[in-house]
């Protein structure tokens, strides 16, 4: 049976570390919607700045996750999502805790999901939204290519981030949890191609949240090392891709990295990092989320 908008059931999904000002700003917004989540899930990893104390004072709603230690961005939405599948939810709202959505960004996102809806009624894996700086540009790290698309007001897309997505509740049970082991970048990358594989995403440029990064030209200085080896995992150890994809996504990425390389203020730093993330990733894959996770207590407190 058709879900309908008006009985589809959110979950927002919000990861945080140490940002509890940032927090407050993306929290904030979340209530505001004019369709706000019936559900709000923070995932704290191990924050030392008060984070905790604030949700509980200031969000008494939330469901706060506290975890013993950072388990990073692909752990910490590993946890969120999984505790979000709990809640019965239909679909699952994603977002960066420097992600600030405008008061229509999850109503848009809704009535492009039910839009797209193909013709047995299931909704799209998932619907993106449109990021910008916060001088209004399109963000150029959270632009995904996109084409055509026949649902009006949406363009289809391969691939997104955790920065305001609505994924599909039931596509995530059927192919499963972002690979915690990733700690940072490329989780949502890899998680969104593996959910978008056969399936149909759609970016809604009418849903806004503004993605406030340290800048929009970044070094990423010894953090590569997690760009490097998560590629290495994506592109040799996961099923989000088929083999003309890897090649061709693979030639992108080495463009990429020696832009990368070129543009870098500390270039021997990064080159280290290359040369360790290539061999980590080659080495071994990652490990199962249960390995992961498991000294973690995500108990709702």
């Amino acid at each position: 049976m058709r879900c309908q908008l008006k009985d589809a059931q959110i979950a927002a999904v919000v990861v945080t570390h140490d940002r509890r000002d940032l927090l407050t700003e993306a929290l904030t917004a979340l209530t505001g919607q004019t369709r706000p989540p019936d559900t709000i899930v923070v995932v704290d990893n191990a924050s030392a700045d008060g984070t905790a104390r604030l949700v509980r004072d200031r969000f008494p709603a939330v469901r706060l996750l506290e975890l013993p230690r950072n388990t990073g961005g692909a752990g910490g939405f590993a946890t969120g999502i999984a505790h979000a599948l709990g809640t019965g939810a239909d679909a699952l709202w994603l977002l960066d805790d420097d992600t600030v959505p405008e008061p229509g960004a999850l109503a848009a996102l809704l009535a492009a999901r039910d839009r797209g809806r193909d013709g047995d009624g299931r909704p799209p894996a998932l619907v993106a939204g449109r990021v910008v700086w916060t001088d209004g540009r399109d963000h150029p790290m959270n632009t995904p290519r996109s084409r055509p698309s026949a649902v009006p007001g949406c363009a289809r897309i391969r691939s997104a981030s955790f920065v305001s997505v609505l994924v599909d509740a039931a596509a995530v049970r059927e192919r499963g949890l972002p690979i915690a082991d990733y700690f940072l970048w490329n989780d949502d990358f890899e998680f969104t191609l593996r959910l978008l594989r056969g399936r149909t995403g759609l970016l809604c440029r009418d849903s806004v949240a503004v993605h406030k990064t340290a800048s929009p030209a970044f070094d990423p200085g010894r953090r590569f090392f997690y760009e490097v080896r998560n590629k290495v995992w994506l592109f040799t150890r996961s099923r989000c891709l088929g083999p003309g994809e890897r090649l061709l996504y693979a030639g992108a990425t080495a463009r990429r990295w020696a832009r990368t390389l070129a543009g870098s203020a500390d270039r021997a730093a990064l080159v280290r990092a290359l040369g360790r993330g290539l061999w980590a990733g080659l080495r071994s894959g990652p490990r199962p989320n249960e390995a992961v996770l498991t000294d973690t207590d995500s108990a709702p407190r």
